[in-house]
């Protein structure tokens, strides 16, 4: 799997300890930055990646920040973008298998690294089901029409 993934200077240890995760599990990934400590804007770092998947360049991304809650908003702003926040791993799973979700972001200061592990797993197994959710999809997809 094509994973697109960056974080800001917040969420720095946890999006390289996912890249590390990411590449035990045999996953490709690019990291779209930041690669240091020094303050940037998370909204760089989120549209890059969030484009980046919306044009069908990577399967999947991941965006990290200090709480995961501006990175979401961002990414969700680029139509054919699905992120969610997650900070567990029951709701990484359903946002794939439910929502068809194609960005995971999560908060540094909310989670270890050793639950962003098992919150990527669980997000990277996961399939979106289709059935009634496929028809609640549609009209979310509307919504970037109107």
């Amino acid at each position: 799997m094509q994973i697109a993934i960056g974080s800001d200077h917040a969420g720095l240890k946890l999006k390289n300890a996912v890249i590390s995760y990411l590449s035990e599990l045999g996953h490709d990934y690019k990291d779209f930055g930041t690669y240091d400590t020094n303050s940037v804007d998370y909204p760089d770092i989120g549209r890059t990646v969030s484009t980046a998947v919306a044009e069908k360049k990577f399967d999947l991304g991941i965006l990290i920040c200090s709480t995961g809650v501006g990175m979401c908003i961002t990414a969700n702003k680029v139509r054919g973008i699905r992120a969610a926040l997650c900070h567990d791993t029951f709701a990484a799973a359903r946002a794939r298998e439910h929502t068809d979700c194609n960005i995971l972001c999560m908060g540094e200061w909310c989670i270890g690294q050793g639950i962003g592990r098992a919150i990527v797993k669980a997000f990277l197994d996961a399939e979106f089901v289709g059935g009634r959710h496929a028809r609640r999809l549609e009209k979310i997809q509307d919504l970037e029409i109107e």
